[in-house]
């Protein structure tokens, strides 16, 4: 199953290695690299192996869809024919023309929408794969920097040019394959996609609240105060 994981690029960057980088700060950092998470991602062999069970698992539903969309296709092109002969003739009757237009509209809305409800356990269980590697992606992309000794890691589309050894994508696999060999795709009950990640990120912002609160106080000053004149 071929699909890049535009949903966990999004999840992945909720929990980035550092914020944005003032210009001083890259100036200083010793050792800089560039990483492709969602290639990474991609490649790991949770996400292949996961991607496997799944054409397994719903395999009456790839084939249906896939049966379906066919079928829904050719209903359109019948659609898109009519259309094309209102538009060659002359002179054009403009309310036919609008009519034929707004049959392949609708066709179009409704098989997308036909399509993606027999697809929807499928879609939500490559959900829950991207969601269980994005909340551990962090922790490879340090793992990664370090084994790399890289302190700043920017993005390739952010990269105007580069040599191939500062490339650090392959590392980010190989760590993310170490910490998350294997994932799950028996979605739970009532998972919602992107899940996982809020609860990781609400469980980080609750860790650094409690820390704030268990600082321990600066001492107040000692010592006479000065007198007023």
């Amino acid at each position: 199953m071929k699909k890049i994981l535009a949903a966990s690029a999004l999840a992945i960057a909720a929990l980035s290695v550092s914020p944005m980088m003032s210009v001083p700060a890259i100036a200083q950092a010793k050792g800089v690299g560039v990483a492709d998470v969602r290639v990474a991602a991609a490649r790991s062999n949770a996400f292949q192996t996961a991607s496997k069970q799944i054409e397994t698992t719903y395999k009456a539903q790839i084939d249906q869809q896939q049966s379906r969309g066919q079928t829904l296709q050719a209903e359109i092109n019948v659609l898109i024919a009519k259309y094309n002969e209102e538009a060659k003739k002359t002179p054009q009757n403009q309310a036919a023309l609008q009519a034929a237009a707004k049959a392949v509209q609708d066709k179009r809305q409704a098989a997308q929408q036909e399509l993606g409800r027999i697809g929807a356990p499928v879609d939500l269980a490559i959900a829950y794969v991207e969601d269980q590697i994005s909340v551990r992606m962090n922790e490879a992309i340090k793992a990664a920097m370090t084994a790399k000794k890289v302190d700043l890691l920017l993005n390739p589309d952010a990269v105007l040019a580069r040599e191939n050894n500062v490339d650090i994508t392959d590392a980010v696999v190989t760590e993310l394959n170490r910490i998350l060999p294997n994932v799950s795709t028996a979605v739970p009950a009532g998972y919602q996609p992107g899940q996982l990640v809020q609860q990781r990120n609400q469980q980080l912002m609750e860790a650094a609240r409690a820390a704030q609160g268990t600082a321990t106080p600066a001492p107040a000053p000692t010592g006479t105060q000065p007198t007023s004149r």
